[in-house]
């Protein structure tokens, strides 16, 4: 047998034991474990991010035990097994890849994307092109996903270079309402400029949750060393005027410039 496969099967046996005779993973729901397989995916995130191959390969690992657990849950109720997850995502695969599996001709990796959406809406339910958008995703995930399935049918800038035309519209609609000091009105222009911007990222290959994600880390790393080098000289951040901190401050991207 394909040493694959038989440590996968090995998986499934572990489930069956542990699911039979451990007081916790007994005890276990899809309810329970929902929050706990959301932080073993920002976990695999983070070791994506820090281009972490060993954290990588443990956290894949981590999100393949919660797919069998709740296969295995599934299972218990008489809904689904592992075997219809996998052949689901097969068929879903071979459906959707009819370039691959069938006559279809594309061109560029662009073409299978625009084609991945039409053959979504053939699907199920949700037959409109945001259907699929799930509630529950983090705001500037989402408003990447609905711009990408909005471009899936056409709806796209011609020309990238013009969105930059509807980023400065909305910071100049954000700074009227901010001379207007309308609350209301504040916060939902900085919402159409943060839209403008990530849709700016998307049309320039970007990532934006990854690109926010990167700041993150370089600010926290840049603050670290602030905080840090403060204490070693005897001072408190808070009894510093702003003209010292930014002096380390530059201190540490110069030191991140020059490694």
């Amino acid at each position: 047998m394909d040493k694959r496969l038989e440590e996968f099967k090995r998986l499934l046996d572990i489930m069956d034991v542990l699911r039979d005779k451990c007081p916790w993973d007994s005890i276990q729901t899809n309810q329970s474990l929902r929050t706990l397989t959301i932080e073993e995916v920002y976990e695999l995130a983070d070791a994506i991010l820090e281009e972490d191959d060993e954290n990588i390969k443990k956290e894949l690992g981590d999100i393949l035990l919660h797919i069998v657990f709740y296969a295995k849950i599934g299972q218990e109720k008489n809904k689904f097994d592992i075997y219809d997850v996998i052949k689901g995502i097969n068929e879903k695969l071979v459906f959707r890849h009819p370039h691959i599996f069938s006559d279809v001709k594309v061109d560029t990796a662009k073409d299978v994307e625009e084609n991945w959406e039409r053959l979504k809406l053939k699907e199920g339910k949700k037959k409109r092109v945001l259907g699929g958008i799930v509630n529950s995703m983090p705001a500037m995930i989402k408003a990447h996903r609905i711009q990408d399935k909005a471009r899936g049918v056409g709806f796209d800038w011609t020309d990238k270079e013009q969105v930059w035309n509807k980023v400065n519209e909305e910071l100049t609609e954000l700074k009227k309402e901010i001379t207007n000091n309308n609350p209301q009105k504040i916060e939902q222009e900085f919402g159409d400029l943060l839209f403008a911007v990530i849709n700016a990222a998307r049309l320039y290959g970007v990532n934006p949750e990854n690109a926010l994600e990167l700041t993150n880390k370089k600010f926290i790393r840049r603050f670290n060393y602030l905080e840090e080098q403060t204490i070693a000289k005897g001072k408190d951040l808070k009894n510093m005027t702003l003209e010292e901190m930014d002096k380390i401050w530059n201190e540490a991207k110069q030191k991140e410039n020059n490694s």
